[in-house]
Parts: C-alpha cells; sequence; structure tokens
C-alpha cells in the first residue's frame, strides 16, 4: 500500500474515532483539528459511508443511527416528524447538544423548532404551550428550569402534555405518578467525576477538592458521585467549594486567592474545577503555584479543554451523543407509541488526560 493511502486509512481511523466519542462531527471542525482540508474531510467521509460506517449529513457526518426496527424503517420511508426543543442556552455546553440532535434529525427526517428557555418556570411553560399550539409538534425534547421548590410541580405538567417529552439533560429524582412514563438522556455526571477522583487518586493524591460551579443543574449530580467516588477510596469529601470562577464574574480574585489558602492549609494537591480552570490557573501563575507541581488541577466540562488548545486534563461529556439519542428516543416513541416501556439513557464521558494531572515523569514517557 502506498504512503497516502495508509495516510487515509489512519485519517480514516481516527474520524471514526470521533464519531464513536461524539456520534456526530462536521467537516469544517474535522479539517480544522485534523489539519487537512475540507475535501480531504468530506473524501474520507464518502469512503467510510460506501462502507456502511457512516452517514453523511449536510455539513458532516453522524455514525449508523444507535436503535433498530422502527426508526431505521424511518429513515429509509423519510417519515416527517416536528419536533419541539428547548434548551436553557444557545451559548454555552449546549450548542453540541444541539447539533447532535439535528444531525439525527437530519437522517431521521425530523424538523426540529429550536427554542431558547430561561431560568423562569412560568416562562419554560410559556414557550412550550406556543410550541404545542403555534407549531403543531408531535414530541418535545425538554430542558427546563428545574428549581428545587417547584421540580414535582413542573415535571408533573410536562407529564400531562398532549405530546410525549423526552427530557435532555434532566431527569426525576423522585417518583411521581407523571414521571413513571418520563424519559430522558442525560449525561452520567457521577460517573464523571468518578473518573476524575480515580484518576487523581491513582497518581497518589489523597487530599483533594471540589469546586462546584454555583447554580448549575450539573453540580447536584457531581456532588453525589464525588461523596460516593470518596467514600469508595477512603477520601475525606469535605473540600468542596461552590463557587463561579469566570473571570468575567466580579470578586473571582478573592474567591480563588481564597481557595488557594485553604489548599495550603489542608496539604490539598489535587483540584477538580467544574467549569472554568482558565482562572485558577491564571491565579495560581500569579502567586508562584506551579501547575502540576504544587498544584494538579482536572477541569469537568471546560470548554476551552480541547485537542491542541489546552493542557488541562478533562472530564468531556458526550454532549452530540446526547442531542443525537434524545432525537432517536423521540423518533421511536413517535412510531411505537403507548405500547413501547419508556428508556432512559444516562451517557458515559470520556477522561481525556492532559499534562495539568500528570507528574513530569508521566509526562516524558511514551
Amino acid at each position: 500500500m502506498s504512503t497516502d493511502g495508509t495516510f487515509n486509512l489512519q485519517r480514516q481511523a481516527r474520524l471514526l474515532a470521533e464519531l464513536q466519542r461524539q456520534g456526530a462531527v462536521h467537516v469544517k471542525e474535522v479539517a480544522r483539528d485534523f489539519g487537512v482540508s475540507e475535501t480531504t474531510v468530506r473524501r474520507d467521509m464518502a469512503a467510510l459511508a460506501d462502507r456502511k460506517l457512516v452517514t453523511r449529513v449536510h455539513g458532516g457526518a453522524t455514525i449508523p443511527t444507535l436503535f433498530t426496527g422502527p426508526v431505521q424503517r424511518s429513515a429509509r420511508v423519510r417519515t416527517r416528524f416536528k419536533i419541539g426543543m428547548l434548551v436553557p442556552s444557545l451559548d454555552f455546553y449546549w450548542p453540541p447538544i444541539v447539533t447532535g440532535a439535528r444531525t439525527a434529525a437530519a437522517v431521521l427526517g425530523v424538523d426540529i423548532q429550536l427554542r431558547e428557555s430561561s431560568c423562569d418556570p412560568a416562562e419554560d411553560r410559556r414557550q412550550i404551550r406556543q410550541l404545542i399550539e403555534a407549531q403543531r409538534v408531535q414530541g418535545l425534547l425538554l430542558a427546563p428550569s428545574l428549581k428545587s421548590e417547584g421540580t414535582e410541580e413542573m415535571l408533573d405538567w410536562i407529564g400531562r402534555l398532549p405530546v410525549p417529552a423526552v427530557l435532555v439533560e434532566r431527569q426525576a429524582a423522585r417518583w411521581t405518578p407523571t414521571a413513571r412514563q418520563m424519559e430522558w438522556v442525560c449525561s452520567n455526571h457521577a460517573l464523571g467525576i468518578d473518573l476524575a477522583v480515580r484518576h487523581l487518586h491513582q497518581y497518589g493524591h489523597r487530599q483533594i477538592a471540589l469546586v462546584l460551579s454555583k447554580n448549575s443543574p450539573t453540580a447536584t449530580h457531581l456532588a453525589a458521585g464525588w461523596r460516593a467516588a470518596c467514600a469508595d477510596l477512603g477520601l475525606s469529601d469535605e473540600m468542596v467549594v461552590r463557587e463561579s470562577l469566570p473571570l468575567s464574574v466580579p470578586g473571582h480574585r478573592e474567591v480563588i486567592s481564597d481557595l488557594l489558602h485553604r489548599c495550603r492549609q489542608s496539604g490539598t494537591t489535587a483540584l477538580v474545577v467544574h467549569n472554568d480552570p482558565m482562572s485558577v490557573a491564571r491565579i495560581c501563575a500569579e502567586q508562584g503555584v506551579s501547575i502540576p507541581d504544587d498544584l494538579v488541577l482536572v477541569s469537568y466540562d471546560d470548554e476551552v479543554a480541547r485537542p491542541g488548545k489546552s493542557t488541562f486534563t478533562t472530564v468531556r461529556p458526550s454532549k452530540c451523543r446526547v442531542g443525537r439519542m434524545a432525537v432517536e428516543l423521540m423518533v421511536s416513541r413517535l412510531l411505537e407509541g403507548d405500547r413501547r416501556p419508556s428508556h432512559r439513557f444516562l451517557v458515559a464521558p470520556e477522561l481525556v488526560i492532559r499534562a495539568s494531572s500528570l507528574p513530569r515523569l508521566a509526562q516524558s514517557a511514551p
């Protein structure tokens, strides 16, 4: 085989690995990350599609649908559905989920009516009613605001809607008469934090701290996973800080300085930071705290911790796959109706190990 042929196969294998991880990829992003032209990426996608390994969609590719039977038949006959999708943000965290949903929708013949929700449950209800009444949607993908004092009431209301709903990155914590039929697709954040803690424990860290993003719905699941992982490994779970640390948040410098002081006082050698490690790393540099020599850092769902852009070890939720599976779950429900039992999926995150959590010797090892 020629050198070019070998490179082609290696690149296609890498492309398949990305698809397995994300569920969907875009031509422009792959070309940028792989350092090749968009034409080359399209050629690779076409070759993989000829081998039935991927499904090509506008602007990218997805792996073949997860479900068998009715959903696959739907893809062949191009059955048309209209689904409403309500997400909290179109800027942070949610764009990859929306991308995954749209990719699956293109394969399965679904029109997605996208709306941005708010932190107000009353406004969420208004948006949902509008989607049902004005758009005539057959189903809903929802990530509503689930505040603790009104969660059961909101879930009960969703369960009584005239169209089926799938929760996305949300789940019912307790049983209610309507919640027993509720379906959802969520990242397994408890498992994600478990991966991070066990990784740090493997490299000898016995005093670890967790920084949770304030007011984030994910924080509840991270806290539960943190307690379970620490209990399993015999670690203390007391060092938990609930603060927002981005550089744009007033007072972040004082909060981080206090955090670093507490780490020194308690002998903490490792931090797991939810969302934004950049501000922590910056204050560490200002104070002469070396990462990873003095303090090891792991990021949970850090948008900047991507290949070629960061040295942070990160726990990366499979957001594209969550969105894709939500659409597939809804189409399966619409095709099979009430005779189909409810499905609930937890999607495992990925631990991406980089320099911020590895000893210097481990970094230089092959």
